[in-house]
């Protein structure tokens, strides 16, 4: 009787802990992410040319690639990809096949890495859109942003698929994978390529004229990977309507919209509480000119509270707008009015909505939509600092014209001040 006991208590104890651990470990949090980027070399027969300081495109290239590897932050997982070059034939379904992963996404042997880079020879064709689908594969899914840098002298010969396509693709997947392109080539229709499949993805173009370009560009994009990862934007679906649409906290968030179309978002603010918010629009394909962007907060009721202030981002691809909004600022406004009969509707949700007069030029495709990124933030309004206050309606007229009339009268003194003792000397 008395083992049995025993056992019974050991039982429960054993019970017991069980319960006690098993939820603590359960909302541990997962160890965060390392961030994964991926560098995907053309190695295709135009990378001969030896033009970028008296060197071959490739040798520059395969420089650059060493001392990024020597300088890759310890937390950053690294790949490489090739296209062009095994192949050496002339039969383009075979070589628009060329593309291979010849160091796997993960910690960095840097000895292998360089070494697997040295011994590449410019060989074959330039399938860029197949590489580029391969090398998202190659970084997996997961949550945070992974990114991939394409190095590339020209455009891709081998479409379909069309890489601006494929980045497009990729992008409408919610697949938080962002493309950088770095251009070796002086060349427009290069250049119009890789700023398509940059701008589709929220990625930058550049064009590196020099081993020096080439290589700092590289480093800071890599070192951007660590910075960025793990603030992958939320995807959320905007709404016409203002009583539809989602309800967002603080955070990033991405999202498409349709050409010269209205999306709404609701942000819940409380008394004493600021708003700010911005976004931003990257033109990932042909658009007629005149084009804008426009953010707005309203209230539940329709009545616009503010309106954002266009501002430049430093890339001509992309287009932003922000605007900050506090219920005390819409108070004073308020009261500056005239009395209503209705009454005003104190807003406890604000209605922010993303407005674009993008058109399509012809044959542009209309879908998926325009890449959107908001940024929404609430924090402790600041209180305005007082001013002097100069009265208001018949008395800031009647201030008004005292002071000019003492102005004129200070003007004309001084006048014949001069006149006269101009006429003396």
């Amino acid at each position: 009787m008395i083992n049995f006991r025993r056992s019974t208590a050991v039982l429960l104890g054993l019970l017991a802990t069980t319960a006690l651990t098993g939820p603590a470990q359960a909302d541990e949090e997962p160890a965060p992410e390392p961030p994964r980027v991926e560098l995907v070399l053309d190695v295709s027969g135009s990378m001969r040319a030896a033009d970028i300081d008296g060197r071959t495109r490739i040798a520059v290239a395969q420089q650059a690639f060493n001392e990024v590897v020597d300088a890759l932050p310890e937390e950053t997982q690294l790949g490489i990809r090739v296209l062009g070059a095994t192949y050496r034939g002339k039969d383009k379904k075979v070589g628009c096949q060329d593309t291979q992963q010849i160091v796997p996404v993960g910690p960095v042997d840097r000895s292998a890495a360089k070494a697997a880079v040295a011994t590449l020879r410019p060989t074959g064709f330039t399938p860029v859109g197949l590489a580029l689908r391969s090398a998202a594969q190659d970084l997996g899914t997961g949550t945070t942003t992974r990114r991939i840098v394409l190095i590339t002298d020209g455009e891709d010969t081998c479409a379909p698929p069309d890489p601006c396509e494929v980045a497009r693709e990729l992008a409408a997947q919610g697949t938080s994978l962002v493309v950088d392109t770095l251009g070796l080539a002086p060349d427009e229709k290069v250049r119009r390529q890789l700023l398509c499949i940059a701008s589709a993805t929220g990625g930058t173009y550049t064009a590196a004229q020099s081993a020096e370009e080439l290589i700092d560009r590289i480093k800071q994009l890599v070192e951007r990977a660590a910075d960025t990862h793990t603030r992958a934007p939320t995807v959320v679906g905007g709404t016409n309507a203002c009583d539809s649409a989602p309800l967002l906290a603080p955070g990033v968030y991405a999202d498409r919209e349709a050409f010269s179309e209205h999306r709404y978002y609701r942000v819940p603010i409380r008394p004493g509480q600021e708003l700010r918010a911005s976004v931003s629009m990257a033109l990932d394909r042909a658009v007629n000119r005149d084009y804008g962007v426009l953010l707005r907060a309203t209230a539940a009721d329709g009545r616009e509270l503010v309106r954002g202030a266009d501002a430049g981002s430093g890339r001509a691809d992309v287009l932003s707008a922000g605007l900050r909004w506090s219920a005390a600022a819409d108070d004073e406004d308020a009261a500056e009015t005239e009395e209503s009969a209705a009454p005003v509707i104190e807003p406890t949700t604000v209605c922010l909505v993303v407005s674009n007069s993008f058109a399509p030029r012809p044959g542009t495709a209309a879908t998926p939509g325009m890449p959107v990124e908001l940024t929404i933030d609430v924090v402790a309004a600041a209180p305005a600092p007082d001013g002097p206050d100069l009265g208001r309606g018949w008395v800031l007229l009647a201030l008004l014209t005292i002071a000019g009339l003492i102005t004129g009268l200070l003007a004309g003194l001084l006048t014949r001040w001069w006149v006269a003792t101009w006429r003396e000397n």
